[in-house]
């Protein structure tokens, strides 16, 4: 079993929280995660993917939530919304007997933050812990160095890493972090993983969230999203190229980020007095899953001359995403666009509106034109710029300037050690 970076969040949230959630998609492992709990604090572990159990909740919720005592675990949540009124009104009862903190560790698959009417239910009693698919650290067995927060302002030049060499990378980029695809041992095996996962989510979970039996649209959808990872969200060009209307498209695309399928990464638009484009950008979650779709192997990467843009600032977003969600420093992403077409791939944010702009670059060489954009966010906002960095897949950490640098890839896997 890996450890995980939010296991530290975790224990802490159950200390103090009557209800926490650990919310992220189907496979990430919140089960395995939820049960090793189990092994310092024993609590009853019920799974809502048991048939009867499922009933059972559905049927009676308020009798199904008091007939259980003592710390417990409930399973894919989302399976029976009807639970969380149920489990309000027990959380309620506890705090009146002292006795609230850490009775309900639930798990979901689907995103409750775009399902507010959950949410708002248990509002103020329940705090919600992201689990995303594994990153290189965890891969590696080092989760405890945040990279998000290295990359922000840490310490990129005395401590050298490892050059990243193509091959490791490749494979990094085709097995994502899904931990039973990262299992597999071929490619064959890992494509049948990943057709299983979509026909999973794309026919059950939709089914039961969008209470409809077929949604036939979605996965040509899911293939068009695909290919535009790591690209502007353009609603009225996806409906063209799809064939679906425009209210359709938005419905579908809701569920698919609610089911976590895909992630919208917002426009950073601070500065009121700044031209910026608003859209936001769409990307797969996963960047062994978006290969998945795109036909990518070991054999097509490798005899390429580069390696695909679309694919490596995917697999750059999604890391960054699985740092910031144990990042003490609250930091947040957006990415940063001119009406001009001057861009920064990624901004990170503090609390206090400072800013590290990374631009991801998919070769193993970086030179003064690929700081463009990095530079005008320096000379535009001057008070807020902190660094910028290019990530590259070379093997040195080199300075292009005051506050610029290019890092290797191969930050995200390297053990503290190397990393700082």
């Amino acid at each position: 079993m890996y450890d995980r970076h939010i296991a530290p969040l975790l224990l802490e949230a159950l200390a103090d929280t009557p209800v926490v959630l650990l919310n992220g998609a189907r496979q990430t492992g919140k089960s395995t995660l939820a049960q090793s709990l189990r092994e310092a604090a024993p609590r009853r572990y019920l799974t809502l993917d048991d048939h009867t159990t499922l009933a059972a909740a559905r049927a009676d919720p308020a009798g199904f939530i008091a007939a259980l005592a003592g710390p417990v675990v409930i399973d894919e949540i989302q399976r029976a919304p009807e639970l969380f009124l149920a489990i309000k009104a027990a959380v309620d009862r506890d705090r009146a007997h002292g006795q609230a903190v850490g009775r309900f560790l639930l798990t979901g698959s689907a995103n409750v933050m775009l399902l507010p009417a959950l949410a708002d239910s248990l509002a103020g009693r329940m705090e919600i812990v992201a689990l995303n698919p594994l990153s290189c650290a965890e891969r590696a067995g080092d989760p405890q160095l945040n990279r998000a927060e290295w990359l922000f302002d840490g310490d990129l030049i005395t401590r050298p890493l490892p050059p990243c060499e193509r091959d490791v990378f490749i494979d990094t980029l085709l097995a994502g972090g899904f931990p039973e695809a990262v299992a597999r041992n071929t490619s064959r095996r890992r494509q049948a993983w990943f057709d299983s996962y979509l026909q999973a989510v794309l026919q059950r979970d939709v089914r039961e969230l969008a209470k409809l039996e077929q949604l036939t649209e979605l996965p040509n959808l899911v293939q068009l999203l695909a290919h535009r990872s790591a690209s502007l969200l353009n609603f009225a060009e996806l409906a063209r190229s799809s064939g679906i209307a425009q209210t359709t498209l938005k419905r579908y695309f809701t569920l698919l980020e609610t089911l976590f399928l895909i992630h919208r990464l917002p426009a950073w638009e601070r500065n009121p007095a700044k031209r910026l484009v608003k859209a936001p950008k769409v990307f797969l979650p996963d960047s062994g899953l978006l290969a998945h779709l795109s036909g990518h192997t070991a054999d097509t990467l490798a005899t390429a001359p580069g390696l695909p843009g679309g694919l490596v600032e995917t697999f750059v977003c999604a890391e960054l995403l699985k740092h910031l969600a144990f990042s003490a420093r609250g930091l947040s992403l957006w990415h940063y666009r001119t009406q001009t077409g001057i861009e920064v791939d990624f901004l990170l944010e503090d609390r206090h509106g400072k800013l590290t702009g990374i631009e991801v670059k998919a070769a193993a060489t970086a030179d003064g034109k690929d700081f463009k954009g990095l530079r005008h966010l320096q000379e535009t906002e001057p008070e807020r710029f902190q660094r910028g960095i290019v990530l590259y897949t070379g093997r040195e950490c080199v300075a292009f300037g005051e506050a610029l640098f290019a890092v290797p890839m191969s930050m995200w896997w390297a053990v503290q050690d190397h990393a700082g």
